[in-house]
């Protein structure tokens, strides 16, 4: 299908199952994800660490063992790209979803800090490993699941659903949160309300998992798949790298403000709200759940736009407005005022949406079939390390030593110029075919064996 530029009747109904089986699993794991980056302000910082005079301490304690995740993400996005362009999009995406769930329900047996003292974060950091390792490698199959089986005019739109999915977990998780704390007192919520939230995934994951076993991967991949098998084509990491280094760096360059942007509107808004400016924590979880709810809707209706006006003329214009937020957005933050706060955090998700929508179509065309989940996991992933996960991190300490927003609003300007220059080198492939992407390669490898001879 990804070859062709309308889709019959059974061939929409069958890309809309894929789209589905990709959200739903996508959905499970950003659920659980997101879980982890609330509970490590409203929960973990409190019965997971040593307690301390300075209530940042613990809250960047937290926010480590929560980095854990995103630097075993790098590993996962290896580990299954490399299966994946081998075996197959399907099948390790049934993997992931099942690591991924395990690892969040027992976050929710863990004892305290007060019951085993340091084995608890120490705990906390294995299983987090675990979740970012599957999370890692959920990103790649799911988007690439989608984008093999879509049409090449509108690519743009079918891969952003995928990215939908990621607000639409973080809502689920959001809403539960807040239903938790709205139904229970704070006692009864730190000692064993938050655990519900984490053993609920469960019930999520099976679901995930079956829509899974309902969809095959797409014609396209089938057909690269046999060339792997056979020995005729090489695949992996390495093989990206060597014959595609420009599409991975570039592709982890454009990541690269997108991902800060994204923790510090979803995750470190959290700590300045709550510490900050004092704002009830039922509060702030309901304003990022309406906040969810627009981005999940924004995000498809980019991705139709990246198939009208190209995929590099939204991206850019959500990098420079990135550029911006922080400088008007914590001053609104700091009024107090919930509508005012809200809309700070939806503006900062809109501007986000401007660049995530597009990127499983602009990273699936960097890269043939072949290596395609390589590519596009590590593009996508390792720039996970030095951007989302210490993104936080970052912040909270900038608040605690300078008592003001400025450095990190200066902090995201900075991202923003980093990922500009990427965008500047990426080339632009709006309406590409895929099979033309895989013809180049053949004989781009013919070429250099007839060299050879």
């Amino acid at each position: 299908m990804s070859t062709s530029d309308t889709l019959r009747p059974e061939e929409r109904t069958k890309l809309q199952r894929v789209v589905a089986a990709s959200m739903a699993g996508t959905i499970v794991e950003w659920y659980e994800f997101f879980l982890y980056a609330a509970a490590a302000t409203l929960v973990f910082n409190l019965i997971l660490f040593p307690p301390s005079d300075n209530p940042f301490n613990a809250i960047i304690a937290a926010f480590v063992t929560y980095a854990v995740g995103f630097i075993a993400r790098p590993l996962g996005g290896i580990v299954f790209g490399h299966f994946g362009d081998k075996y197959g999009r399907k099948k390790l995406l049934q993997l992931s979803i099942i690591l991924v769930g395990v690892s969040t329900f027992l976050m929710g047996c863990l004892p305290t800090f007060g019951q085993i003292g340091y084995l608890a974060p120490t705990l906390l950091v294995i299983l987090r490993f675990v979740q970012g390792f599957a999370v890692g490698g959920e990103w790649g199959g799911a988007v690439l699941l989608v984008a093999e089986h879509s049409p090449r005019n509108a690519r743009g739109f079918w891969a952003s659903w995928p990215q939908a999915a990621v607000p639409l977990g973080n809502l689920l998780a959001t809403g539960v949160l807040f239903g938790l704390v709205a139904v229970l007192s704070d006692d009864a919520f730190l000692a064993w309300g938050w655990r519900v939230a984490f053993w609920l995934s469960a019930v999520i994951v099976f679901i995930g998992w079956y829509i899974r076993t309902k969809v095959t991967d797409a014609p396209i991949f089938q057909e690269a798949q046999e060339q792997v098998v056979e020995g005729e084509a090489g695949y992996g990491v390495a093989e990206v790298f060597k014959r595609y280094p420009r599409g991975v760096f570039t592709a982890m360059g454009l990541r690269f403000v997108e991902n800060i942007h994204y923790y510090l509107v979803v995750t470190f808004s959290i700590t300045y709200l709550s510490v900050q400016v004092g704002i009830d924590s039922l509060e702030i979880l309901g304003l990022l759940l309406g906040a969810h709810a627009i981005h999940a809707v924004v995000v498809p209706l980019v991705g139709k736009m990246t198939d009208i006006v190209g995929r590099k003329l939204p991206y850019g214009i959500g990098i420079v407005l990135t550029a911006s937020w922080g400088f008007f957005a914590f001053p609104m933050f700091n009024t107090g005022d919930d509508l005012v706060i809200f809309i700070a955090i939806a503006i900062g998700l809109i501007f986000h949406a401007l660049m995530y929508a597009g990127q499983p179509a602009i990273m699936a065309e960097m890269f043939p079939t072949r290596m395609r989940y390589s590519g596009v996991s590590l593009g996508y992933q390792v720039t996970s390390i030095v951007a989302g996960s210490m993104a936080p991190i970052i912040a909270t300490s900038l608040l605690s030593n300078y008592g003001t927003w400025v450095p990190i609003a200066i902090y995201l300007l900075i991202a923003a110029a980093i990922s500009f220059v990427a965008l500047m080198f990426t080339r632009e492939t709006s309406g590409i075919d895929l099979a033309e992407i895989d013809r180049v390669d053949r004989e781009r490898r013919a070429g250099e064996r007839s060299a050879d001879v």
